[in-house]
């Protein structure tokens, strides 16, 4: 893992030491547009209303989040600042269910509060800052761990977004997919990645940025295009993972790893291990964000009513058996349905 990780040129956070200035991803390709957000409940919209998003960078923004509410609350002279952060903390943990580790951001930023006998203000700026550039660190070093996996590989697919825009600035799936790129991996192919399409909208809009050619399908056109031989690797990445290796991602990404199995594809997932969740078994205690029917659905049905609903679950996961490598900056498990993640454990 290198000591001074490089971003790449997109950037979804920038943080400068007062505010937390947002890519609004909701408007891109068309539009670069940073919001800046000064105060934790502004921070746990972004995180809502999809701003931000990505399992990392949910918990990176996540982490800022309480160091700007300490800015805000803290004053010696006060008995109930800790309460008004305490406060903030649950109101950022309740902006998604699903991805892990906005969790375990808010436990680290909670832990240090509580271990602070003063002003924690500078204590918990530095951890968030801490925070960002470890993901980064992390994502470089998987990129490279995941790329040896794809040594003469023909091409590769990914699905949702799993980069810079995803995480501290280089990218788990998509980190492993620049780091083949530049030793010559040529045909990557995305998903668009139905209903927000970030395949469509932020994947091959950031890999653009880099000077990385892509080919986007049809979410529909996956197996056809597995089938004809264009590629040899699903590579994805995950907002939770399970102890036995069950890994929660982007809707669509079970069905990927299904069709993978009757096509003779390999299926990587790549994530740090601060996306592992140690608390559960396996996938089947991985809540699952039901996001709201008018996404799906057109504005002639948004009516109290209307005969058509939708079901909109953001999130499925996939067995660990369908999986045949986790990439995580602690190491690589091959076959991990033998024996899952639990060797990860620091």
């Amino acid at each position: 893992m290198t000591s001074s990780p490089t971003p790449t040129l997109v950037q979804a956070l920038q943080w400068t030491g007062t505010a937390l200035h947002v890519l609004d991803q909701r408007k891109l390709p068309e539009t670069i547009t940073y919001d800046s957000y000064s105060d934790a409940p502004g921070i746990a919209d972004a995180i809502s209303s999809m701003r931000v998003r990505g399992a990392p960078a949910i918990g990176i923004a996540a982490a800022y989040g309480v160091a700007l509410s300490a800015q805000q609350h803290y004053q010696a002279s006060s008995t109930t600042w800790r309460e008004h952060i305490a406060a903030d903390i649950d109101t950022l943990a309740a902006s998604r269910p699903t991805a892990v580790n906005l969790f375990w951001a808010l436990d680290l930023m909670r832990q240090a509060l509580a271990d602070a006998t003063d002003d924690p203000r500078m204590t918990l700026q530095a951890l968030a800052i801490k925070i960002h550039s470890d993901d980064l660190a992390a994502n470089q070093c998987m990129g490279e761990l995941g790329a040896d996996l794809l040594v003469g590989a023909k091409g590769v697919l990914t699905h949702c977004n799993a980069g810079a825009l995803a995480t501290g600035g280089y990218g788990t799936a998509l980190g492993v997919i620049r780091s083949a790129w530049k030793r010559g991996l040529k045909n990557i192919y995305a998903g668009e990645t139905r209903p927000w399409l970030q395949g469509a909208r932020l994947t091959v809009w950031e890999l653009a940025q880099e000077g990385i050619a892509s080919t986007l399908i049809a979410d529909s056109a996956a197996a056809w295009l597995m089938r004809s031989g264009a590629i040899d690797w699903i590579v994805v990445g995950a907002d939770r993972i399970a102890v036995n290796g069950d890994s929660a991602n982007k809707i669509g990404t079970y069905s990927l790893a299904v069709l993978a199995k009757q096509h003779g594809v390999k299926v990587m997932v790549v994530a740090p291990t601060s996306t592992i969740d140690w608390t559960i078994a396996n996938g089947d205690a991985i809540e699952i964000e039901q996001r709201h029917a008018g996404e799906l659905l057109p504005a002639c049905y948004h009516h109290a009513e209307s005969l058509v609903s939708a079901w909109n679950p953001v999130f499925d996961v996939t067995p660990v058996a369908l999986i045949d490598a986790i990439v995580t900056e602690r190491g690589v498990i091959l076959n991990p349905s033998a024996h899952g993640v639990s060797s990860l454990r620091a």
